[in-house]
């Protein structure tokens, strides 16, 4: 494992004066989620966009990133049917993954302030979950050639994004809550196939999505240097529904 890399939050976020807002969305559909970030990245090269950060969960999904080795997906059509496991091919980098209830998914939309910050932000991204666990008394590591968290020996939280013209990244992480976990055998988990998978639940840790989300959101202030401002949807996506 490897020690926390130093970051520098002025090098991140090319308008940090600026809020980040947060939405926090529920259960999404892993689809209408991925249409959703194509918009707001549309907007954020726009003069009227702005930063933000989505948080949700969704309903049980396989994603495979552009570099997946389709052997890592185990089981065949008929086995994801039976355990209600939908299949989705995406533009963002990484293996493949595995999102489902009980998991906190996070999409952060942001400029970033130089292309050449993308490794940066990745580790901020680490930075962000690795303090967040830390606030429920667990300690998250990176872990040297692999992207993610984890503890100990097992992943807690996979790292997979995308960054458009313009430096608009899109796609996120996902940490892993209380999941069900017999999901993850399934696949290969970000295709690393000698180390395992945890969560907070099955680490003894009894929170909610919701609770961990909070976390987040407070870490996500700190490493980021950020002032945060909760939106709702219909602030950010006029052609849908806002959230309740």
């Amino acid at each position: 494992m490897t020690t926390r890399v130093e970051l520098r939050p002025d090098r991140l976020r090319a308008d940090r004066e600026q809020p980040l807002a947060v939405a926090r969305l529920g259960q999404v559909g892993y689809l209408d989620a991925w249409e959703l970030q194509r918009r707001l990245v549309e907007a954020r090269r726009g003069a009227g966009g702005r930063d933000v950060l989505l948080l949700l969960e969704h309903p049980a999904v396989y994603t495979l990133g552009k570099r997946t080795d389709r052997a890592h997906l185990l089981y065949d059509d008929a086995t994801r049917q039976r355990h209600g496991i939908e299949l989705v091919e995406v533009d963002r980098g990484g293996d493949i993954t595995y999102h489902g209830p009980g998991q906190l998914v996070g999409y952060p939309i942001i400029q970033l302030a130089s292309i050449r910050g993308v490794v940066d932000y990745v580790r901020a991204l680490e930075e962000v979950l690795i303090v967040a666990l830390g606030r429920f008394g667990l300690t998250g590591q990176r872990s040297q050639g692999y992207t993610g968290v984890w503890v100990g020996d097992e992943k807690i939280a996979a790292i997979g994004v995308r960054v458009a013209s313009g430096g608009i990244t899109s796609h996120g992480f996902a940490l892993n809550v209380a999941p069900r976990m017999a999901d993850f055998a399934g696949i290969v988990p970000c295709g690393i196939a000698d180390r395992g998978v945890c969560s907070l639940a099955s680490l003894g840790v009894e929170v909610s999505v919701d609770e961990v989300a909070d976390a987040v959101e407070a870490a996500a202030a700190q490493v980021l240097d950020a002032t945060l401002e909760p939106v709702r949807l219909a602030d950010l996506d006029r052609r849908m529904e806002p959230t309740s």
